[in-house]
């Protein structure tokens, strides 16, 4: 597959990309600065230069043509404010999935975060966080054209990972390390019947693969 990651250079992305990589697939990552790209091609992904808070729908539809799914891993991160998280957490991923379908890329997968929801409440940065994500994953869902999949993991950690998670539409709060999210997007991307499905991750006792199929057939 030819997977075009939204976020190419945030530390999950290039997890994914590495994994993606030596699955023998192939991944573009749309980056924001020049220098970063060097980081991309060494996990084996392809550069792709955009900033996606400027950038045109028909811009991202062209790098998103041809390929087999894209993943939004894009966000504005710490030490952001609230007007970024609305630019990038909400504002790009809405840009990103008009584009996919734009293009004609149907397989697409969304790494949100638990606790996500539009309608939450509170004035704090992480507040405007949450409502930005929530309301990108609604407006993902809204889309008829794309086969969505949107994954909310817990309280990330650099931890290694163990490749052992629970993945079910409610966990209950919890860590996860970032190689695991990775691994599970992994999966996920070659899993089409996980479409539809908002799913929370955590640290559990089941096999990545074997959660991921597990999800699938319920």
């Amino acid at each position: 597959m030819r997977v075009v990651i939204a976020g190419g250079h945030g530390q999950i992305a290039l997890r994914l990309e590495r994994l993606l990589a030596a699955g023998g697939h192939e991944p573009v990552g749309i980056i924001r600065r020049p220098e970063q790209g060097p980081a991309l091609r060494e996990a084996g992904a392809e550069p792709a230069l955009m900033d996606l808070e400027s950038a045109s729908v028909e811009e991202v539809a062209g790098i998103l043509q041809g390929a087999d799914a894209a993943v939004f891993a894009a966000g504005a991160g710490a030490g952001s404010g609230a007007a970024r998280k609305d630019t990038v957490d909400r504002g790009a991923a809405v840009l990103f999935a008009e584009a996919a379908e734009r293009a004609g890329v149907r397989r697409f997968v969304v790494v949100s975060s638990m606790g996500a929801d539009a309608g939450h409440q509170g004035d704090a940065v992480f507040d405007a966080y949450l409502r930005a994500k929530g309301a990108a994953d609604d407006a993902v869902r809204a889309r008829q054209g794309l086969d969505w999949t949107i994954l909310r993991p817990g309280m990330l950690t650099d931890d290694a990972g163990t490749g052992l998670v629970r993945l079910e539409a409610r966990t209950g709060r919890g860590p996860i390390p970032r190689d695991d999210v990775a691994a599970a997007l992994a999966e996920l991307l070659e899993t089409p019947a996980t479409a539809g499905l908002t799913l929370e991750l955590i640290s559990g006792t089941v096999p990545v693969s074997v959660a991921v199929k597990d999800i699938a057939g319920n």
